[in-house]
């Protein structure tokens, strides 16, 4: 009895907390190789801006007119492309929310 007790809360931990974040890490890792030239991103530090140029593993990202930084592929965290004209123009978005 103690057994299947076990292999059930081992099941239900692994079917909504591990398969769940892992299901987000493959996404994650699958939108910063997929970034390229042209779209407005934001970073895990919420800096926004549009993609300049992809190297390797180095993203430039525009922020400013003749303002160009580079980050580090990994650290972006979201593609704000559709999202930033709607916030722009005053409506109420949830960008919390996972396409």
């Amino acid at each position: 009895m103690n057994a299947l007790f076990m292999v059930a809360m081992f099941a239900v931990l692994y079917f909504f907390m591990i398969r769940p974040q892992q299901m987000r890490n493959k996404a994650q890792k699958a939108f910063a190789e997929n970034l390229k030239k042209g779209d407005r991103v934001v970073t895990s530090s919420g800096l926004v801006g549009k993609v300049s140029k992809v190297e390797d593993n180095i993203v430039t990202l525009q922020v400013g007119q003749k303002v160009f930084l580079e980050f580090l592929r990994g650290t972006i965290s979201k593609e704000m492309t559709e999202l930033l004209p709607k916030i722009d123009s005053g409506e109420v978005v949830d960008t919390n929310v996972e396409k």
